[in-house]
């Protein structure tokens, strides 16, 4: 009887762990998309960085305009992706087992995860912005 019954989970399973290794692999690829992103917008800026510490403002003023610029992108992102999500949730409710698409827990869980690795990964380009040379990023066009 158990054999037949692990017979008979072994499917869902492996549904399971791919859509959880997809799922990995998405949240990487966001994490290093949004770090990518970051960057080119830092070195982009970095003559207007350089400006705004030569007229005084703080590091911690430049870290929070990069932090706030990255989390106005991921709101949005996010967004469109819950809106994306509530209006498929019918197309992948039976890849779901005892588990509502639209469940607020859920939803909110996956928000905040996706919220904080997004912050991660552009917390180094923040800090690079930081780091800015106001002399250098002046002489350097």
């Amino acid at each position: 009887m158990e054999e037949r019954l692990s017979e008979l989970q072994s499917q869902p399973r492996f549904r399971t762990f791919l859509l959880t290794a997809f799922a990995a692999l998405a949240l990487v690829l966001a994490a290093l998309g949004i770090y990518g992103v970051l960057l080119q917008s830092v070195v982009r800026r970095t003559k207007e960085i350089g400006v705004r510490m030569a007229l005084g403002a703080t590091r911690e003023s430049v870290m929070q305009m990069i932090l706030g610029h990255a989390l106005r992108i991921v709101l949005v992102g996010l967004v469109l992706g819950l809106v994306a999500t509530l209006s498929l949730a019918r197309t992948v409710a039976g890849l779901l087992y005892n588990v509502s698409p639209a469940n607020p827990a859920i939803l909110a869980a996956v928000s905040t995860i996706l919220v904080c690795v997004a912050m991660l990964a552009s917390y180094l380009p923040a800090r690079r912005a930081t780091s800015i040379d106001p002399l250098n990023a002046l002489r350097s066009e």
